[in-house]
């Protein structure tokens, strides 16, 4: 007994008790609701991204992945719920022996075909005993200290962790659809504007050539104009090719072979005027990577201490019930009918290193996944505040840049009007040229920039999984 009882001796789980929290708002915002919790289709007004999302929720190869993840999971804790039931199962078998002539049962056996107290039906068969058995036979640990429904608990946990991935892999796929969307609408512009340069800057080019036929110019400035041309033509064909790799992208996202994406002008996208995050506590509630880490955490707890239970006691019932007889022609009948119950309580004292080595795997597995958690919290703040400094600064260089371009479309008129009078050299125009391109290439991209944050946004605070 005092061998059992200090076989039965415990060590207390790990506690979670270092979990991280975080500060009380984001950048000082008070408001109580985020945009997170808007549904997608509410979120984006664009017709042709929302179809594009919902095409994805329906093809989207890692989202079926996802599923049949979370069927695996479902059947581990069907497996883990019948552990708690009885094992019932049904035999039908057949054997037998010989026993040695100079045994115990050998002699027995011999000498019992002698005995006046029994018929021919039970006389043994000589010199091999047959054994026959038809019925059921049943084993069946008793969960007294919790060790299996903990094991169940930590199945069921892992079962709604892998929903909370499904969900995390909609939110980034949903970012994922909308970012390349907005990459293409800015790409569309962007080509829109190096068209419209190299329309202009082809009338430079006749221009130039017109005034060198009438000495106005030299082959010198023919050339550096030309030069400028064939460059921003080159640019053409690789927005053109850049274009093509993210219709690719998307497309693949989507579950389809290559095909074009009908889209809209970025200028028929609408940022919001003020852009709420919410709280943090809504945040921890609503990003599904947040509540996989901490039911992740929560099942590696379980397992901590379905380890530690395993040091207890086990209280095992092991029964049977059927027909056994050694003549197969008497397997049947009421007289071969058999049946036992054993039960017995069993507790590891010596040589424990296994569960020893059990319980210590599972206290490293649970601080891993808290640690995992208090990562995740850390990344998801750190994802909410960028996005938010990014939404207003962007939003600040926007209003710049437009400024910017006006002043510098103004400049090229400017410059080309002094040069046909002869008051502004050709290395002018082309810097003015030059100029207003880039300008209005990086103000694409900070409009670009401003939704992206948005979307980035939206998915940080855990947004579009509903």
């Amino acid at each position: 007994m005092l061998l059992a009882i200090s076989g039965c001796k415990l060590m207390r789980p790990v506690e979670h008790t270092s979990r991280i929290s975080t500060p009380k708002s984001f950048s000082g915002q008070t408001d109580s609701t985020g945009i997170g919790a808007i549904q997608w289709k509410s979120f984006f007004n664009d017709p042709h991204l929302v179809a594009l999302i919902d095409t994805a929720i329906q093809n989207n190869l890692d989202l079926k992945m996802a599923v049949q993840r979370i069927e695996m999971a479902r059947s581990n804790m069907l497996f883990a719920q019948g552990a708690l039931l009885p094992v019932i199962a049904g035999e039908v078998s057949g054997g037998g022996r010989k026993f040695g002539d100079y045994t115990m049962d050998g002699v027995g056996n011999y000498d019992t075909n002698f005995s006046e107290n029994i018929d021919n039906d039970r006389k043994l068969p000589a010199p091999f005993l047959p054994d026959y058995f038809a019925g059921f036979r049943s084993t069946w640990e008793i969960d007294i200290w919790g060790k299996l429904k903990t094991q169940k608990k930590a199945a069921y946990n892992r079962l709604l962790a892998t929903e909370k991935a499904r969900h995390a892999i909609t939110t980034g796929l949903i970012a994922q659809i909308a970012s390349i969307y907005f990459e293409l609408t800015a790409l569309d512009t962007e080509l829109d504007i190096i068209r419209k340069n190299i329309a202009l800057q082809q009338s430079a080019v006749e221009t130039i050539k017109i005034q060198k036929e009438g000495g106005r110019a030299n082959e010198l400035g023919v050339q550096q104009l030309t030069a400028q041309l064939l460059n921003t033509q080159s640019l053409e064909f690789s927005t053109q090719q850049r274009i093509v790799e993210y219709e690719n992208n998307l497309n693949l996202l989507l579950g389809r072979f290559p095909q074009k994406i009908t889209r809209n002008k970025v200028a028929e996208q609408v940022i919001p005027e003020s852009v709420q995050a919410g709280i943090p506590a809504g945040m921890l509630k609503r990003r599904p990577d947040i509540q996989q880490a901490q039911l992740e955490m929560m099942a590696y707890y379980s397992d901590q201490q379905a380890a530690r239970l395993a040091f207890l006691p086990s209280l095992n019932i092991t029964a049977m019930l059927g027909f056994n007889a050694f003549k197969s022609r008497l397997l049947f009948s009421p007289g071969s009918v058999a049946y036992n119950a054993l039960g017995g309580f069993a507790a590891p004292i010596f040589n424990r290193k296994a569960l020893k080595a059990a319980q210590r795997r599972s206290e490293a597995a649970s601080l891993e996944a808290l640690y995992a958690y208090n990562m995740t919290v850390l990344r998801g703040f750190e994802e909410v505040s960028t996005s938010l400094k990014k939404l207003d600064n962007t939003k600040s260089i926007a209003a710049l840049k437009t400024q910017e371009v006006d002043v510098l479309q103004q400049a090229v008129t400017t410059s080309k009007d002094l040069f046909l009078t002869g008051y502004a050299s050709y290395l002018e125009v082309i810097t003015a040229q030059r100029s207003v391109l880039e300008a209005e290439l990086n103000l694409t991209n900070v409009q670009k920039e401003q939704f992206l944050a948005l979307v980035e946004l939206y998915r940080s605070l855990g947004g579009g999984w509903e």
